[in-house]
């Protein structure tokens, strides 16, 4: 079998409180890279301890049942995938049937390469359901991934006047179909070809009637009492 992510298990019987538990981890690695495990009862057969639950993780008992590892293991490919190694106390901690929950293994985002292995992530999980284990991790990476790009990779806000346009495209209006938030078609145009500014009345109303964000009107009004 080949075993990967066999990290975890150095990682953690280097520790000084689980220096114990390197011979039975060693052990069992030896055992597993040798084996020829093609369906989970070839695993109890030849480990009687370990314990097989659904979707092809399988979990070890080390060290006299003081010490379990979590393996999820795909047969057609001879793959052991290490998933957890920890104390009995804190296996109880954990959902051993669904890893993904408890084990998100989810990094900071820190440049363009965990950027994009995030965005990776996050394309695959695309269809999940709230509510989750899928859905859990989604909605960390995606908090994760607008902080990065928030820093890195900002946005400004658009002009006001290429807000209202663009609600106008998108909505199919014309020119006279702003009357009623501006005011006579005349001071629409003037308001279009920036030779007006808006006025707090003028926001107000085409944020209730078209929905764009005060924030964003506000801009050129805060702008022109100030070069008033």
């Amino acid at each position: 079998m080949r075993v990967i992510a066999v990290k975890m298990l150095s990682d953690f019987y280097r520790q000084d409180a689980y220096r114990d538990c390197a011979g039975p981890a060693k052990a069992w690695y030896a055992l597993a890279t040798v084996a020829q495990w093609a369906r989970p009862a070839d695993v109890v057969a030849e480990v009687p301890k370990a314990s097989n639950l659904k979707d092809g993780r399988t979990v070890f008992n080390l060290g006299g049942n003081k010490y379990r590892l979590v393996v999820w293991m795909n047969y057609d490919y001879a793959t052991i995938y290490t998933r957890f190694i920890g104390t009995h106390a804190q296996y109880d901690q954990i959902d051993a049937d669904d890893l993904k929950e408890a084990i998100m293994d989810i990094q900071p985002i820190k440049n363009a390469v965990s950027h994009a292995a995030a965005l990776a992530q996050i394309e695959a999980l695309m269809s999940a359901k709230r509510d989750t284990p899928d859905g859990d991790r989604l909605d960390v990476l995606v908090t994760l991934v607008q902080a990065y790009e928030a820093k890195h990779h900002p946005i400004d806000p658009p002009d006001p006047i290429e807000a209202i346009r663009f609600r106008m495209d998108q909505s199919g209006m014309v020119v006279k179909d702003l009357v009623p938030y501006i005011g006579p078609i005349n001071r629409v145009y003037e308001v279009l070809a920036h030779k007006r500014p808006l006025t707090l009345n003028m926001i107000r109303r085409l944020t209730k009637g078209l929905g764009i964000p005060a924030d964003i009107l506000i801009s050129q009004y805060q702008e022109d009492v100030e070069t008033a």
